[in-house]
């Protein structure tokens, strides 16, 4: 994706920044936002023209369709602060490739790539110095699209509202991961809703959640939806399994996320030479495969949560245990993981060059 033609985009900026208010070394997601937003309005079947403004509440009628039938979608991506000083946008491209599925399939119109693009670069541009510079930290952006028709009928909105808002991040979870592998309730099913990044599918993600945390666990493995025998996600991250010297996802059925990380991690460990399986994983063979030592690693990936690793596995009432990786030097240049993780952090962070174009530079 590139620009073709500068958008006039009015900025109006902030009287004052708050980025003195930030505690630099806890910056949990959302906790702290930028000085600015963007905003764009789709009313009488076009978009209006984008405007970046001081990040503030939004005023919504009770009756707004958003807040009762679930047409929202959203977006989650980063800018590093490369070694150099500059700062990128991770992958652009692909994250409006995802909202504009996202978008048809909630029968919602998505903005121009140009307005997403040159958009993204302005109120980066702009909040700059939100952007951390400090390793494994980055500035999360939050591209999202309600639903703001003033209605109580169960239909498809005519008018929307666009938004982009930035918040300083650092890792997601400080601590390798204790998960479940979830037989009961079901993330998203095919023919449902589950490679779109729409709100419903997290809301109905929470109580079994919920229920794992209470017995221990950080997120779930979630299960396809009509055997529950098949490995889908691992809570809000795509997941990947070490097997016999493999790494193994599962593939995009239409029930699964199509992950940016995924995807990227997938193009380096290609690059790496790492036998890659993009195939079913069935409990089953995870619980054999633990059993005979054959699950070496197991990791969640996703833009927040970058790469995570997984310590424990249970499975129908037992867990599995994983080697806690990178204690010493002669674990972590063995660990498929963590040799991903500084691939991918090279290229982002720019210590190493961007063969493939994913850096966009603001």
């Amino acid at each position: 994706m590139e620009l073709t033609a500068h958008l006039p985009i009015p900025i109006h900026k902030a009287s004052h920044s708050r980025i003195s208010e930030v505690d630099w070394d806890h910056l949990e997601l959302g906790l702290y936002t930028s000085d600015h937003m963007l905003i764009s309005d789709y009313t009488g079947g076009q978009w209006g023209m984008a405007e970046i403004r001081p990040f503030g509440p939004f005023s919504l009628s009770p009756t707004t369709l958003a807040l009762h039938y679930g047409q929202t979608i959203f977006e989650g991506m980063k800018a590093f602060r490369m070694e150099d000083g500059r700062v990128q946008i991770f992958r652009p491209d692909k994250h409006y490739e995802r909202l504009v599925r996202s978008a048809q399939r909630l029968c919602m119109p998505v903005v121009s790539p140009e307005l997403f693009l040159e958009g993204l670069r302005r109120l980066v541009e702009l909040d700059k110095e939100w952007v951390p510079g400090e390793a494994g930290s980055a500035l999360y952006i939050r591209p999202f699209i309600i639903a703001t028709e003033t209605r109580l009928t169960a239909k498809v909105s005519n008018s929307y509202r666009f938004a982009v808002i930035c918040t300083p991040a650092g890792p997601y979870y400080a601590q390798p991961l204790r998960v479940k592998v979830e037989r009961t309730f079901v993330r998203a099913a095919k023919g449902g809703t589950g490679y779109a990044k729409c709100g419903g599918n997290y809301g109905a993600s929470l109580y079994p959640t919920q229920k794992a945390n209470e017995e221990g666990y950080d997120q779930v493995l979630w299960t396809d939806g009509k055997e529950h025998r098949y490995i889908e996600e691992s809570g809000t991250m795509n997941v990947f399994f070490v097997i016999d010297d493999k790494l193994v996802t599962p593939p995009l059925t239409g029930s699964i996320l199509d992950g940016v990380t995924r995807d990227s991690l997938l193009t380096l460990a290609t690059s790496a030479g790492i036998t890659v399986e993009e195939r079913s994983v069935s409990v089953e063979e995870l619980k054999r495969g633990f059993e005979k030592g054959q699950v070496s690693e197991a990791f969640g990936a996703g833009t927040a949560a970058v790469i995570s690793p997984i310590q424990a596995v249970g499975i129908d009432g037992r867990d599995y245990l994983l080697p806690v990786v990178g204690r010493t030097s002669e674990e972590e240049a063995g660990s498929v993981a963590l040799r991903l993780k500084e691939a991918l952090d090279d290229i982002r962070y720019g210590k190493n060059a961007d063969p493939y174009g994913w850096n966009f530079i603001v």
